[in-house]
């Protein structure tokens, strides 16, 4: 004898809300139109105590005009690492109704160069972009004394 779900037990289901709210007009966005801009927005919202202390991982959500809606940091981690789920870079970029993103991440040791797992995240997340049409612009390595674009460097 089987029961069904609905008289077994009460059939309940979470309500699911997406929302997005700027407090920035869209006027006053800041625009990306190169790495230098995106060094410097990246820099003014990050803590610098954490810079060389412990990894972080953000992303730079863009609408159509390439301007800023939102920096979502999805994790700060430890010394030599953080986690990047692609699925969160998307459920913020999906949120956000973004059309671009830029991600990045620092490096606390100082090294500018893109280990072998950045690039495959990279990869990984350019591809997810493509399906559900988000481009992913560039990817940041920011250090105390500068950054590397992938975008630049011709690895994306």
């Amino acid at each position: 004898m089987e029961k069904s779900l609905r008289t077994s037990a009460p059939f309940r289901v979470a309500e699911v809300k997406l929302t997005y709210r700027s407090k920035v007009k869209a006027s006053e966005r800041a625009k990306i139109s190169c790495s230098e801009d995106t060094h410097g927005i990246l820099l003014k919202s990050w803590d610098p105590g954490k810079l060389e202390f412990v990894e972080q991982f953000k992303v730079l959500l863009l609408n159509r005009a390439n301007q800023v809606l939102g920096i979502y940091e999805l994790s700060s981690g430890g010394i030599a690492g953080t986690v990047a789920d692609p699925k969160l870079i998307f459920v913020a970029a999906l949120k956000a109704c973004a059309s671009a993103i830029i991600l990045c991440h620092n490096h606390p040791s100082g090294n500018k160069q893109p280990s072998s797992a950045d690039l495959q995240l990279t990869k990984k997340v350019k591809e997810g972009g493509a399906l559900l049409d988000i481009a992913v612009l560039d990817h940041l390595i920011l250090t105390s004394e500068g950054y590397l674009s992938m975008a630049d460097e011709g690895l994306m």
